[in-house]
This record gives C-alpha cells, sequence and structure tokens, in this order.
C-alpha cells in the first residue's frame, strides 16, 4: 500500500491485536483462528489501500495540482 492515506503503521498495530485475539479465541486452532483474522483483515486493508490511491492520484495524477486544489478547498469529496 502506498502512504498517502497515513494508515500503514495504524493498520499494523491493529492487525497484530487482532491476530492475536484470534489466537486467543482459537489457541488449539491455528487455521480457524487465521480464517476469523483474515476475514475482517482483507476489507479492512482494502478499504485503506483505496483510501490512499486515491490520494496518491490527487497527489500525482493527470490534474494535479487542481484535484488536490479541488479537495482542500471543498470542490472534490474525499474517499
Amino acid at each position: 500500500m502506498s502512504p498517502f492515506a497515513g494508515e500503514g503503521a495504524n493498520l499494523a498495530m491493529y492487525d497484530g491485536a487482532e491476530l492475536g485475539n484470534a489466537i486467543a479465541t482459537h489457541p488449539d486452532d491455528i487455521e480457524a483462528a487465521l480464517t476469523e483474522y483474515e476475514q475482517a483483515l482483507f476489507p479492512r486493508g482494502t478499504e485503506a489501500a483505496t483510501e490512499s490511491a486515491h490520494n496518491h492520484g490527487l497527489l500525482f495524477g493527470d490534474n494535479t495540482p487542481h484535484s488536490l486544489i479541488d479537495l482542500l478547498t471543498g470542490h472534490q469529496q474525499p474517499v
């Protein structure tokens, strides 16, 4: 994921805690723990990656700097 949503470290910390919780819930079945963990991980990661890709386009896309100015002045809605 590109760093343009500012969520990488937050997700890493949260995902680590969630993985620990899943393993604690299923200590004798790591596959079940991973399956439970991944069911929430992938949608959460996809949302952050989508926002990051959108922001990357605002900063480095064909319409830069106008796309970023539009966002900052309220003429474009954030993702």
